[in-house]
């Protein structure tokens, strides 16, 4: 195994680490909630905003992916489901997305709890997916998660398109096959768009992917309360 991990980036105390940068991201979620819910395109209305604040590229990442507007916020509430909905569901987990968050989660990165009450990272998939030591115990909290709650079926839907997806899915598999448990692992190549446009229930914190599915569930959020995990998390509110 290697010694990668997806902890925190050379700077990060200095950008999310203190009571000041905290209470100035704050500011700025709620000047960005304002713009965005007058329809300000999201680019121009965190331009805007990322000056105002004097905030850092990293920080602007985190203060877009903690924003919505009121409609966005609403809209996510209504199909949002509570675990006691979840028993004898199939669900479509959006594979990277929920994945690379949990490893950096466990890494003891930064994360974020915006508006929607989603966790999101400052983490990404750049062509290439590469496993860290964390990512066992990512599939293992998952694992539990399923369990606990009696889901029928749990399909992870990996990007095609990046280096070693077809590995990640392939170890999926294997952990499910050795513990038993009814999942499924597909390559498409949009995810997002096939997420979107799904009938099933949903498992991602990708803002465009929950403004336009049917129905969703906030698994980071479960785990993190579920499994009282130790975490370095800003909520943005």
């Amino acid at each position: 195994m290697n010694n990668r991990n997806r902890g925190k980036n050379t700077g990060d105390d200095t950008l999310f680490g203190s009571e000041k940068q905290i209470g100035k991201l704050k500011l700025a979620v709620e000047d960005m909630h304002y713009l965005l819910s007058r329809e300000y395109p999201e680019k121009a209305a965190s331009d805007l905003v990322g000056n105002r604040y004097r905030l850092k590229t990293r920080q602007i990442q985190a203060l877009r992916g903690a924003s919505a507007s009121v409609a966005q916020l609403q809209n996510r509430r209504l199909k949002r489901l509570e675990a006691t909905d979840l028993k004898e569901k199939t669900i479509y987990l959006d594979g990277f997305n929920v994945l690379i968050l949990l490893e950096s989660l466990l890494s003891e990165a930064y994360i974020f709890e915006g508006l929607d009450g989603c966790i999101r990272d400052l983490s990404g998939v750049h062509g290439t997916y590469k496993r860290v030591n964390q990512t066992l115990r990512a599939v293992e909290l998952i694992a539990s998660f399923y369990q606990k709650n009696q889901i029928h079926q749990l399909v992870w839907v990996f990007d095609k398109p990046v280096s070693n997806s077809g590995r990640i899915k392939q170890i999926i598999l294997e952990f499910a096959e050795k513990h038993q448990l009814n999942w499924e692992g597909d390559l498409q190549y949009n995810p997002d768009k096939f997420l979107a446009e799904s009938s099933e229930l949903i498992i991602s914190s990708d803002a465009w992917i929950l403004d336009h599915c049917k129905e969703w569930f906030n698994l980071i959020g479960y785990l993190i309360a579920e499994e009282n995990l130790p975490v370095n998390l800003i909520k943005m509110k």
